[in-house]
C-alpha cells in the first residue's frame, strides 16, 4: 500500500481552488435522540453536492494535457458522474458518464446540464461500459472508488475532520466501493489513531462485512436498496487493503434505519441529506455501532442529491 497521509496532504494542496471546506456542524438537539455527542461533516454542502468532487478533481488534476484532451470516461451511480462532468467542464475537457437504469433523475438531470454524454446500462455492467468506451474512443477513465488518486482526493475530508475537531472519538462513514472510507480512514488513523472509524453500509449488499470476515474482496448477491449511492457489489480491490487496516468495524444497516437516519436528521437537525448519508445515523439508531453519553462522534454526511420521490417515502417511516 502507497498512500499515506503524505499523498492526502498534496492532493488537499491541488485540488484546493475548486472544493469547499465544508463545516463540521455540532448538533446538539441531535444528542437526545442518538446518546452521544454529535457532529455531523456536511459533505452535503460540497459544490456538486457531495464528497466526490474531491477524488475526481484530485485524479483529473493528476492527468497530462494530452490525456486530457483524448476526453474523460467514468461509471457512476450518479455522484461520481456528477463530480467528473463538473471538473470537465471547469477544465475544457469531454466527459462521459455511464449510469444505471436506477439512477435518481435529480443526479442524471445535473449531469445533463453540465454537459456530459449519458450512457445508461444495469448497475453490474457500468465498470465494463466504461472500460470497452475508453478503448474505443482512446478515453481516459476515471474511475469512482478503485483508485488511490481518488481515494487521496477523498481522505482530504478526514484531514479536515480532524482539523475542525481533534479530540473526536468516533466517525462513521457510509461506504459502497470504499473510496471514501478508505482515505478518510488513512487520514484520521495517520492524525488520531485512538479515533474510532466504523462504516455503514446497507444490510442489502454487506460486500465489506462478507470481505472482512473473509480476508479478501467478496462479491454479494445483487440487490436494491433505498441507499442508491451505496450500491457495489465487491469492495475495489485497490480500496480493501486500506479498509482491513484502518477501520474499527462496519455496520449492516436495514432499510427502515437507512430512512429514519434521513428523516432525524432534516426533521430535527434541519439538513437535507439523501438517503446514502442518512445511513451513518441509521447505524447507531439501529444500535450496531456503540457510542456512550460523552462520546463525541462524527457522522460523515456524503451528499444531499435527493428526490422529492425519496422525501415522500418519509412520511410512513
Amino acid at each position: 500500500m502507497s498512500l499515506t497521509v503524505r499523498e492526502i496532504k498534496a492532493a488537499r494542496d491541488r485540488i484546493a481552488p475548486y472544493i469547499v471546506r465544508t463545516p463540521l456542524l455540532r448538533m446538539n438537539n441531535l444528542d437526545q435522540f442518538l446518546g452521544c455527542e454529535v457532529y455531523v461533516k456536511a459533505e452535503c454542502m460540497q459544490t456538486t453536492g457531495s464528497f466526490k468532487l474531491r477524488g475526481a478533481m484530485n485524479r483529473i488534476l493528476s492527468l497530462s494535457e494530452e490525456e486530457l484532451q483524448r476526453g474523460i470516461v467514468a461509471a457512476s451511480s450518479g455522484n461520481h458522474g456528477k463530480a467528473v462532468a463538473y471538473a470537465c467542464k471547469k477544465l475544457g475537457t469531454k466527459a462521459t458518464i455511464i449510469l444505471p437504469n436506477t439512477v435518481a433523475e435529480i443526479k442524471e438531470n445535473t449531469i445533463r446540464q453540465w454537459g456530459a454524454e449519458i450512457v445508461k446500462c444495469e448497475v453490474s455492467e457500468r465498470l465494463e461500459v466504461a472500460e470497452k468506451l475508453c478503448q474505443e474512443r482512446n478515453a481516459v477513465l476515471v474511475p469512482p472508488f478503485n483508485d488511490e488518486a481518488i481515494m487521496a482526493g477523498q481522505g482530504t475530508a478526514g484531514l479536515e475532520i480532524m482539523e475542525q475537531c481533534p479530540e473526536l472519538d468516533t466517525v462513521i462513514v457510509p461506504a459502497s466501493g470504499g473510496g471514501l472510507i478508505g482515505g478518510v480512514a488513512t487520514a484520521i488513523k495517520s492524525l488520531s489513531p485512538g479515533t474510532a472509524v466504523f462504516g455503514a453500509e446497507p444490510a442489502a449488499l454487506p460486500r465489506y462485512s462478507a470481505s472482512l470476515k473473509a480476508g479478501k474482496p467478496v462479491l454479494v448477491e445483487k440487490k436494491s436498496t433505498v441507499a442508491d449511492a451505496l450500491v457495489s457489489q465487491i469492495p475495489g480491490s485497490v480500496c480493501f487493503p486500506y479498509v482491513a487496516a484502518h477501520t474499527d468495524g462496519f455496520a449492516d444497516v436495514d432499510e427502515e434505519y437507512i430512512l429514519r437516519g434521513m428523516k432525524l436528521l432534516l426533521t430535527e437537525g434541519k439538513l437535507l441529506c439523501e438517503p446514502s448519508s442518512g445511513i451513518s445515523i441509521g447505524a447507531v439508531l439501529q444500535g450496531l455501532i456503540p457510542v456512550r453519553q460523552t462520546d463525541k462522534v462524527c457522522f460523515f454526511i456524503s451528499g444531499g442529491s435527493v428526490s422529492l420521490e425519496q422525501l415522500h417515502r418519509l412520511e410512513s417511516i
